[in-house]
């Protein structure tokens, strides 16, 4: 009979998931220390196909559906949680229901610790200014459930995706037709934000598997390091040998600019957020500093992301 502890990771064939499934998988110290139990709603995707054929176990379960919860958990030692963001709106209310529903199975079935997939708390750190950012602030306010929960708990906040620069953070073409094109948003050229290629996110959580007493209460604000919006502008340049210009635009141009969605507030609260407030509040430059320290292995650059993705414009 095996001695390892059991690892649960939801989301096991999404980026976090399944970056710390390979992770773990890989590395050879954890891989002695934990098995792994990979969680997805279909376990016949080619995804959950090539954990199983690394060593994980697959069980199908849906936050949705509490149900499938006990299976997905029993016997779990450690387990890695997540809830996705309800681009349709009531985010707040569905993700704080499930992850509700996987945390009260989790004690019921005796699991050790938790590492939750938290997120910095707009409304807090604007002083109620910003209240309608609630895709960080509920992961946020999961954070504090959890912290009050009798169970060892440590806390994974991944900053801005690089994989943002092939959607809504790509750069358009200059209306003035000139070859040049714009990164537009209402931050200055100096605003500084957080990048990681989220792919990258076993290593911190690898870490935490690794040395979970060490790491039990801390929030990991999770980037390769600050980047200001001119340097992003000059990366993605010389990535895309075409000329990539930087441009601030009043709050209401900007916001006429973000397509209509129950989030739309939401999303253009958080550009206010992290011009005027940083994105992980106040000590953002230290605490980004300590979290890529304690990664396990090298973080991607954002020039390293690019050219290694195709990225072009």
């Amino acid at each position: 009979m095996s001695n390892k502890k059991l690892l649960v990771l939801f989301g096991a064939t999404g980026n976090q998931g399944g970056s710390t499934a390979h992770f773990v998988l890989d590395d050879p110290t954890l891989a002695k220390q934990y098995a792994v139990r990979a969680i997805t709603r279909d376990i016949n995707n080619s995804k959950a196909q090539e954990l199983q054929k690394k060593g994980a176990e697959l069980v199908a379960a849906d936050l949705d559906e509490p149900s499938t919860l006990p299976a997905a958990l029993r016997g779990a030692h450690s387990v890695f949680l997540l809830t996705n963001t309800q681009y349709g709106g009531n985010s707040r209310e569905i993700e704080t229901r499930q992850a509700k529903a996987a945390l009260g199975e989790a004690l019921k079935q005796g699991v050790e610790y938790v590492i939750w997939s938290s997120m910095s708390h707009p409304y807090k750190i604007s002083g109620g200014n910003l209240a309608q950012v609630e895709h960080f602030d509920d992961k946020a306010e999961i954070e504090e459930y959890i912290r009050g929960l009798p169970i060892k708990s440590a806390f994974y906040a991944p900053g801005s995706f690089m994989q943002n620069s092939s959607t809504h953070m790509k750069p358009r073409p200059s209306p003035a037709n000139d070859g040049t094109h714009i990164l537009g948003n209402l931050c200055s050229s100096a605003t500084r934000i957080p990048l990681i290629d989220i792919t990258d996110s076993g290593k911190w959580i690898g870490a935490i598997l690794a040395e979970p007493d060490k790491y039990e209460g801390k929030f990991f604000a999770a980037a390769e390091r600050l980047y200001s919006f001119e340097e992003i502008a000059q990366v993605m340049s010389k990535v895309s040998g075409k000329t990539v210009i930087h441009q601030q635009f009043p709050d209401e141009v900007f916001k006429s600019f973000v397509p209509e969605s129950p989030l739309k507030e939401a999303l253009c609260e958080m550009w206010l957020f992290i011009r005027d407030y940083g994105y992980y509040g106040t000590n953002m430059e230290r605490d980004v500093e300590w979290a890529s320290q304690q990664a396990k292995g090298r973080l991607t650059s954002l020039e390293e992301y690019l050219t290694k993705s195709g990225w072009t414009l």
